[in-house]
């Protein structure tokens, strides 16, 4: 009878039978994978990567050296599906394979904006953002198919969502972006003010929801930030940094449809929003054609034991800038590409290593040394384009840097976001070949696939921390 999937809890090894050959474990060697899995060319062994092929490393050692990481977990709460809020929003399991979450607690197809603010979290510093990427799973033996996924619980979730969307919401400039150096003099009274101007923009989405007029809400709202801002404008004039921005326009702000590609850019989103309707009226149309997650969590052809990581490192840094600025709020970024087979390969990165040899990465799957583990380093774009947090193709409004940690024309450093995440998997698995990362069936569990996403929820108070401790050179942990 087929094992039916479970969540790791343990790292204990084991043998396996398959059709009656005994995988023996090994030293990991490459040649030793001859178990049924993903395809064993995709396995090497990590000895045989050449060392210094980790650029990250390379940035680590240029620009600002302070770091700010963030603990939310390793998703001990079993938060997942197979959404993605931000590639496909609006569809359920339109990623057709299985996301791993921390962070915020409400993350599925139908987030948005004001869903992911009113949430929980996992972060212990209150950080809201969404962090997610797909599984890793252990396939040993064949398979039962999938199970139906729950309708009712999906119909009564749509309309719950909907119910959101239909909801509009005050679009503000982001403050926290438009600042310079912080003088640690200063920062208090920044701090402060920038509480003062998150509590308004609540204040202001709660009278929209409970009907009262769009321009009553925005008059009322723009003479409350003013004093905000000004003093926020003369504290850093006093401390030689002053904003560049105008403070009246920083005031002001506007009401959008909040709709579920979350496209609040403060800027034209005709072309943007348009892309994104064509697309959904495009995969809502196949929506019901699309695998659904059955009890055991498997969707697809991803089958098999998920792997809880040991270890999960959210790490912002400079990613070799000499200082970067406050990325804003709700700002979407991708890490990799999820359908590089069918997209080529300009997305796609090498992600994979194993503990003890990260001055080398690989995009193929690694088989590590006894006593070293399975490791992902997934370092973000960290270029922003300076007005919008989403784009049409979700890429063009960040991009990463050069080399030297430096910015196309036009765009601004913001903190890099490295994911690291450590497994322990079986030494006699790796050798034969049987984990995988989940995927689009025509990835066939490529591990050049892999990727990640992130949707920055955090207050200003929170960036503006953040951004201290990377250009200040601090190593910050909350």
């Amino acid at each position: 009878m087929a094992r039916r999937t479970k969540v790791a809890t343990g790292a204990t090894a084991f043998a396996i039978a398959v059709g009656g050959i005994v995988v023996v474990t090994t030293t990991g060697t490459p040649d030793a994978a001859r178990a049924d899995g993903a395809d064993k060319s995709f396995f090497i062994d990590i000895t045989k990567v050449p060392r210094g092929n980790n650029v990250n490393l390379d940035l680590a050692k240029r620009g600002a050296r302070g770091t700010f990481t963030v603990d939310c977990g390793r998703n001990e709460n079993g938060h997942f599906n197979g959404d993605n809020f931000i590639a496909q929003p609006g569809v359920r399991n339109g990623a057709e394979h299985l996301h791993d979450y921390v962070g915020n607690l409400s993350t599925n197809a139908d987030s948005n904006n004001k869903s992911l603010l009113r949430a929980g979290t996992t972060c212990k510093n209150g950080d809201k953002s969404a962090y997610f990427w797909p599984v890793i799973r252990i396939n040993t033996e064949e398979e039962e198919e999938n199970e139906a996924a729950n309708e009712e619980k999906l119909a009564a979730d749509r309309v719950d969502a909907a119910k959101d969307e239909a909801a509009a919401q005050v679009d503000c400039p982001d403050v926290a972006s438009e600042l310079s150096e912080v003088p640690d003099q200063a920062m208090p009274a920044i701090d402060e003010n920038l509480d003062k101007l998150d509590r308004e923009s609540e204040n202001a989405n709660n009278q929209l929801a409970q009907g009262k007029q769009a321009g009553q809400v925005l008059d009322e709202l723009k003479n409350k930030r003013k004093p905000s801002i000004k003093q926020i404008g003369d504290t850093m004039r006093q401390a030689g940094q002053p904003v560049a921005k105008n403070e009246d326009q920083l005031a002001g702000c506007a009401v959008k449809q909040n709709g579920k590609g979350g496209l609040d850019n403060g800027g034209d989103n005709s072309n943007v929003n348009a892309a994104g309707d064509a697309e959904k009226k495009k995969s809502d149309g196949k929506a019901a054609d699309l695998p659904g997650v059955n009890d055991n969590n498997e969707i697809g052809n991803n089958e098999g034991e998920i792997q809880r990581a040991e270890k999960v490192d959210l790490t912002f840094t400079s990613g070799g800038a000499r200082r970067v600025v406050a990325m804003p709020k709700f700002l979407r970024v991708l890490y990799g590409d999820a359908k590089q087979s069918t997209n080529g390969p300009a997305n796609a990165r090498p992600s994979w290593t194993c503990t003890g040899f990260e001055d080398r990465l690989t995009e193929l799957y690694p088989i590590c040394p006894r006593g070293s583990k399975v490791t992902r380093v997934h370092s973000f774009p960290n270029c922003w384009d300076g007005k919008n947090t989403d784009s049409a193709n979700h890429r063009t409004h960040i991009v990463f840097s050069d080399r030297n940690g430096k910015c196309p024309r036009g765009f601004k450093n913001v903190p890099q976001l490295r994911i690291t995440l450590v497994y322990n998997i079986p030494s006699n698995i790796q050798a034969a070949g049987q984990y995988a990362v989940d995927a689009f069936a025509q990835e066939k569990h490529n591990p050049r696939s892999d990727h990640d996403d992130f949707a920055n929820v955090m207050s200003q108070r929170l960036m503006n921390q953040l951004v201290k401790c990377i250009n200040s050179g601090k190593r910050c942990r909350q």
